[in-house]
């Protein structure tokens, strides 16, 4: 089944709305100092708990069945996931060079294509799993929190030695 959808978070926001058509159904929200993010679409409710320091690794729980059911983990150049369930392995990878163009893929092929840019933010889902549409948003939401601490930690040293 073929659906379309729509994401859209406001600039310096940490919540990212999910729509089809006009209707918001669902949101995921990042809390970057706790490590854990809340998502929730259709009325189901998850959260993504990331652990460890150097090789991070997150957690995915159904939060109705206060139980986990996924995790996933991220490779060290920051552009591809694994994403494992008890009863299926997914991937993340980005599309392109500037990092606006995500998938969700597995062995049978691509299952949703994310796009994100600065005016055109959709998903493209071959396979009907809002899961999956969470997950896939969560594991950029994850690199672009990452690639901001690391500009911060070499950026604003260098800065503060310039001019002091």
């Amino acid at each position: 089944m073929n659906s379309n959808l729509r994401w859209k978070r406001s600039a310096f926001s940490a919540t990212c709305h999910i729509f089809s058509g006009e209707e918001s159904i669902g949101s995921l929200k990042n809390s970057s100092f706790k490590q854990i993010s809340e998502g929730s679409i259709r009325d189901k409710k998850y959260q993504f708990r990331t652990k460890g320091l150097f090789k991070q690794e997150t957690t995915i729980i159904d939060m109705e069945k206060g139980m986990e059911i996924g995790k996933i983990s991220y490779n060290s150049w920051m552009t591809k996931a694994t994403i494992r369930f008890a009863d299926r392995v997914l991937n993340w990878k980005y599309d392109n060079g500037w990092q606006t163009r995500w998938s969700l893929f597995d062995d049978r092929g691509t299952l949703l294509k994310f796009s994100g840019g600065s005016s055109k933010r959709t998903i493209e889902c071959k396979e009907d799993n809002d899961l999956f549409v969470l997950t896939g948003l969560f594991v950029t939401n994850y690199y672009q929190q990452a690639l901001i601490v690391i500009i911060v930690a070499v950026f604003v040293p260098i800065w503060l030695t310039l001019f002091t």
